[in-house]
């Protein structure tokens, strides 16, 4: 997550007048914050994302769906959306695959990162008391769905 707010924090910063918006999704999806030219504040939201906001899981086809919905009004010639993710699709309403016809029909480019590892990673798990253990879990990269 560290990795990913600074991956997006210096992409902001190669930015002169793009109107830029975040939509985080880990379940579900959330406009963390809107379409804007204010930098400032883009990047304190961006690095306020924390793990545990959302409903657990990885909903890449409902992230991608919501950012699409933010862009398709704009005026702007061109659309893109940027899509970090860590993992594979496995939550959320909307099938990936539908989400790209989404993207595709709004005339939404979308560029895909894939980020971490393969294998084994040390995840945050929160108990039903409330305290957050870390367990180690099998992840991986879904680059076939991503290209």
């Amino acid at each position: 997550l560290e990795a990913m707010k600074e991956v997006a924090a210096n992409f902001v910063n190669g930015r002169k007048t793009d109107r830029i918006g975040v939509v985080i999704f880990a379940g579900e999806p959330f406009t963390q914050c809107p379409l804007t030219t204010d930098y400032a504040a883009l990047k304190s939201q961006i690095y306020a994302v924390r793990s545990g906001i959302l409903q657990d899981g990885t909903a890449i086809g409902s992230g991608l769906s919501i950012s699409v919905e933010r862009l398709k009004k704009s005026k702007s010639k061109s659309k893109v959306v940027i899509l970090l993710t860590d993992g594979e699709n496995n939550g959320g309403l909307i099938p990936p695959g539908t989400a790209k016809e989404i993207a595709k029909s709004f005339n939404v480019k979308v560029y895909t990162i894939g980020m971490g590892t393969e294998g084994y990673a040390t995840l945050p798990q929160q108990t039903q008391g409330g305290n957050v253990v870390r367990t180690k879990e099998k992840v991986n990269i879904d680059e076939k769905l991503l290209k």
